[in-house]
């Protein structure tokens, strides 16, 4: 079967079961999912910006924290909770945030190493989060505790059913736009970039400028992951800056399988299901039973989880072009000989 037949089946496979479970999952389940597709945007956004353009970002946690501090400020403060007010802001804020790091860290005058960006991000998540811990205003170490719920209209989104369907239209929307972005032309570039970068600057390509506005979308998507988790826990705290959530956003995207997007959302569900079950048979000991099986499954498994099922040429990059063969037009080859 084609790769990319693979991952169709495979994309319409997870979008029915993820549609039809909360008909038969008990009310805590729900809420559990819930939390499950949040994170699968966020885990597309590194995605985003690791498989298909080579930045390794330890800060997605940075943009996904403060568009969840900044929409409890707006409910606690201002009392906005309308759902066309507060995800939106969430976006800018994601967005502006990111585009002010990449600006930082991506557009100097010469080219910055992997290292660099990586660490760059990291003490800015590192950074945010002690600022949050010692601020008074945003709650210090306790966060900001009992934001009251979304609103549409007159009817407010709690935790359940409803605040399901919401981020499941939501992750949906956002992984057809990554989807149809990384097959664009711009997707393209960035496979070229990652790749052999210097070549691609040689063509012409601005190669700083198309990573900084990935960087930056991918900021969006997790500013709005960031206000959705927001109102569907309740609280915001400074671990939702820090550096643990950004590891673990890494850990999950290459369990899944890096530079495949459905990777990143099979890697979220994979490991939150196994920690659960892990937490519940093995109170003492699930830490260390989880990271031996993250680092079996890495250690054999380079490609994650959806290299069971999908080979390399399915990867991030792996544009097949078509070679148009001449015609074979008869007669042509014997007067040629003549």
């Amino acid at each position: 079967m084609a790769p990319a037949t693979i991952v169709r089946a495979l994309e319409a496979g997870l979008l029915v079961t993820f549609a039809l479970l909360p008909l038969a999952l008990a009310d805590f389940w729900v809420i559990f999912v819930t939390r499950v597709l949040i994170l699968a945007l966020l885990a597309l956004s590194f995605d985003l910006v690791w498989g298909f353009a080579g930045i390794m970002s330890f800060g997605q946690a940075l943009f996904f924290g403060s568009a969840g501090y900044g929409v409890a400020l707006l409910a606690r403060d201002a009392e906005v909770r309308s759902i066309f007010v507060v995800l939106p802001a969430a976006v800018v804020i994601g967005l502006v945030l990111s585009s002010l790091v990449a600006a930082f860290l991506l557009l100097g005058r010469n080219p910055p190493s992997l290292t660099f960006v990586a660490l760059g991000t990291l003490t800015g998540s590192y950074a945010a989060d002690r600022l949050a811990r010692g601020w008074y205003y945003l709650g210090g170490q306790n966060g900001i505790p009992s934001i009251p719920p979304m609103t549409a209209g007159p009817t407010e989104i709690g935790e359940g059913r409803s605040f399901y369907y919401l981020a499941l239209v939501f992750l949906v929307a956002v992984y057809a736009a990554c989807r149809f972005l990384v097959r664009s032309q711009l997707g393209l570039a960035l496979a070229g970039i990652r790749i052999n970068e210097a070549r691609m600057a040689f063509f012409g390509y601005r190669v700083q400028w198309l990573k900084a506005i990935v960087f930056s979308v991918a900021g969006a998507i997790a500013g709005a992951a960031g206000g959705l988790y927001a109102f569907h826990e309740g609280f915001v705290w400074p671990n939702m800056l820090g550096v643990i959530l950004s590891t673990q956003i890494v850990l999950y995207t290459l369990f899944g399988g890096a530079g495949t997007l459905i990777g990143a959302v099979v890697g979220v569900f994979a490991i939150e299901v196994v920690s659960f079950v892990l937490a519940d048979a093995y109170p003492t000991v699930w830490p260390v039973i989880l990271g031996v099986l993250l680092l079996v499954v890495i250690l054999f498994r380079p490609s994650g989880l959806i290299g069971l099922v999908l080979d390399q040429r399915a990867r991030a990059g792996a544009f097949r072009v078509a070679v148009r063969r001449p015609r074979h037009v008869p007669g042509k080859a014997a007067d040629g000989a003549a």
